[in-house]
């Protein structure tokens, strides 16, 4: 197994947002401080190693098995008890070819500006 420099990825230790990654194959790989708090209960760090689409099912399943054939993104917001929560799920990379993806989530703040440039 390849040595990891973890220092070069200390930043997203305590990032206040969930990040999780998934090789190509919808392995969860790793995952940083905020994921393991937000899955605690279904097992934190154990859960590496699992099939991200055991989590799923229903319309979730096949829009995330798409996501891993095909390589896409995704983003959208989530409300639950009056908080809403930002995801986006992106495709990575190693060496020009596909890897996975990695999710980010965050909670969105009250008000956000929106900027129209042209």
């Amino acid at each position: 197994m390849r040595q990891r420099n973890l220092e070069a990825h200390a930043w997203v230790k305590e990032l206040p947002a969930e990040i999780i990654v998934c090789d190509a194959a919808g392995l969860l790989i790793e995952m940083n401080e905020a994921a393991e708090e937000l899955f605690a209960s279904d097992g934190g760090r154990g859960l590496l190693g699992s099939d991200v689409l055991d989590c799923h099912s229903g319309a979730d399943r096949s829009k995330l098995e798409r996501m891993i054939k095909e390589g896409r993104s995704n983003a959208y917001i989530n409300e639950e008890s009056g908080s809403l929560t930002f995801f986006f799920q992106s495709p990575w990379y190693r060496d020009g070819r596909y890897a996975g993806f990695v999710e980010i989530s965050f909670q969105v703040p009250g008000e956000i500006p929106h900027y129209l440039r042209e």
